[in-house]
């Protein structure tokens, strides 16, 4: 996490969603009264949302691949013990506008002081909120608030993971690099994520647990996080298992995010050295390379395991990585490769990356965050933004400085790497579309992917002895010919693909989304789609494909994790252009030199 500024900081499901929708109910009877509260009406609770993993990949319950795609939002774990920014803007705002932007899961910051001070009771009676912004927060503490933005993340389709930023509640407690830390102990830490685990274990708004926030230290530093097959003190491997394990005793179906440290002995080195010529070093919480000789063990529930790097550009270090002629190639190749990205290319267990973000530079800086976004499309890894909060310093966040306009330049940087389905943001809730009952922009998991369409016969001529053709349907799209000087006639190929495209703009851009659907009978190969603009249009960055313009005509050829389409399977990739005037669509759309339907 980088530096929050000062400057701008002011002196359960069937059970869980239906009592959430309708009520927001208080742990600690003994400190305060249930309260209820207005909300939508409740959904229908037909299928769980909990996740698991399957090699590389999280999935549904139904074993569907579910793509978390979110945002960090900071506070809970500061010393004000609530969301930052509700001291201006008012929490309903905040909460649909992520869901109606594609944002499906959110990662909030705790610290393990304020798990503790819930679990014995004590909370925070008139917490840093503005009523006048937000009226219906009146009266509660800090516990009632996170509750009810529960109940407002049930409305709203939205998702929520929680991190263990610090030990203690404090705006730079993540400089402390263990999870313990004075009166904190790591028993201390294994309580709280307990209490956690036990209270919310009925409800699948809270999907994860991302055990300690970029556990860190160098080489001769005291303490020091160190990755290994020993139970020592300092070990994270150790303590993120045990950890693990005793949550998923309670809860079996939370996702476990575990996330890397700062440095690692290079081979042949003991961890006693204090040399830091002998290790290897990156991001806080981005040294993930003891994973492959000491792999976490959650034992048998292995398959809530999700590997969880940071990773940050150069305006908040200035890595030797970020020297002479850097690019995304030399990145994947010295960087990420090596430190975390092995896990998922070897099918090993799936990533999120849980903090990337930062300033829109025009240069460096955003050279990086499009590489890495780009990388996030192509191999559809998990991530949660760094972050909402216009107030971390040297990143800036997604919302300006008024907490209530939205960066769009930041925005459309980050927009590709959301899941989006036939042109709509997808939640990962089965009934709830991401943005609520009723909304036009999101869509469920269980309407991505359904079932496989039955291909429309297709029309082929049949030529009569007297060679006038005739339209017969039938499965087998090949003339048949009788013995006969007459020219058979060329027809053009019936069509087996199928193209929607949608796109959204702004003053002088545009961002696109092209959905290619088999219809066909017989599974693709390999494939290449290519279209004209009509008004003078420019491609300038394109994701989840090659993309290529000569003239007005564009081409995207597959990648090798979309190559394959199996019949009715679909695959979606996009691109952001330039525009003059009209922004207007392409009107005809080829794949592998025929013209597909639209849809």
């Amino acid at each position: 996490m980088p530096v929050p500024s000062t400057s701008d900081r002011p002196t359960p499901r069937a059970q869980g969603r239906l009592r959430r929708a309708l009520t927001a109910l208080v742990a600690v009877a003994a400190v305060a009264a249930p309260l209820t509260f207005a909300s939508g009406p409740a959904q229908a609770d037909s299928t769980p949302d909990w996740l698991h993993t399957d090699g590389n990949r999280i999935v549904d319950e139904n074993g569907k691949e579910a793509w978390l795609t979110g945002v960090n939002w900071f506070g809970f774990n500061a010393t004000e013990r609530v969301f930052h920014g509700l001291w201006t803007a008012n929490i309903r705002t905040l909460t649909k506008g992520m869901a109606d932007r594609g944002i499906n899961v959110v990662r909030v910051p705790i610290s393990t002081q304020l798990l503790l001070e819930w679990k014995a009771g004590t909370v925070v009676a008139a917490p840093n909120v503005n009523t006048y912004a937000n009226p219906e927060l009146t009266g509660m503490n800090n516990l009632q608030i996170f509750d009810y933005w529960l109940s407002l993340c049930d409305e709203y389709g939205l998702k929520v993971v929680l991190d263990v930023h610090s030990a203690e509640a404090d705006n730079a407690g993540h400089f402390a690099p263990m999870w313990f830390k004075g009166a904190i102990t790591t028993q201390d830490v294994y309580a709280g994520w307990e209490w956690v685990a036990a209270r919310y274990k009925d409800d699948d708004t809270i999907i994860g647990a991302d055990l300690k926030n970029e556990p860190h230290g160098t080489a001769g530093a005291v303490p020091r996080a160190k990755w290994d097959g020993t139970a020592d003190a300092d070990n994270f491997r150790a303590f993120a298992q045990e950890a693990g394990r005793r949550i998923l005793a309670i809860n079996p179906r939370l996702l476990i995010l575990v996330e890397g440290i700062e440095v690692y002995p290079k081979a042949g080195v003991p961890w006693s050295s204090t040399s830091s010529a002998d290790y290897v070093g990156t991001w806080w919480g981005g040294n993930l390379r003891g994973a492959r000789e000491f792999p976490i063990d959650l034992g048998a529930n292995q398959d809530q395991l999700v590997y969880s790097p940071h990773d940050y550009g150069p305006l908040v270090s200035a890595q030797p990585w970020f020297t002479g002629d850097w690019n995304r190639t030399t990145l994947e190749r010295d960087v990420w490769d090596p430190n975390w990205l092995y896990l998922h290319k070897e099918g090993t267990a799936p990533l999120l990356i849980g903090e990337w973000g930062g300033i829109l530079d025009g240069g460096p800086n955003q050279r990086w965050m499009t590489a890495l976004r780009d990388l996030i499309v192509e191999r559809r890894l998990s991530h949660t933004f760094w972050v909402l909060n216009p107030n971390s310093g040297d990143t800036g966040g997604l919302l300006l400085d008024d907490w209530v306009t939205w960066d769009a330049a930041k925005y459309a940087l980050l927009k590709p790497a959301l899941w989006q389905d036939g042109g709509k943001f997808v939640s990962l809730d089965h009934q709830v579309p991401l943005g609520g009952a009723g909304s036009t922009t999101g869509t469920t998991i269980a309407a991505v992917g359904g079932a496989t369409p039955t291909p429309t016969p297709t029309v082929t001529p049949t030529v009569t002895p007297t060679a006038t053709p005739t339209a017969t349907p039938t499965a087998t799209p090949t003339p048949t010919v009788t013995p006969t000087a007459t020219p058979t006639p060329t027809l053009p190929p019936a069509a087996t693909c199928a193209v929607r495209y949608t796109a959204s703009s702004w003053s002088s851009g545009f961002t696109a989304s092209v959905r290619i659907t088999n219809t066909g009978t017989t599974a693709r190969s390999g494939w290449a789609l290519s279209f004209a603009f009509p008004s003078g249009q420019s491609l300038t960055q394109g994701w989840s494909a090659t993309w290529s313009q000569t003239g007005a005509t564009v081409r995207a050829t597959n990648l090798a994790w979309n190559g394959t389409l199996a019949p009715g399977a679909s695959t979606e990739i996009g691109f952001n252009g330039a525009f003059s005037g009209q922004n207007g669509a392409p009107t005809s759309f080829t794949l592998d030199g025929v013209v597909c339907a639209a849809g």
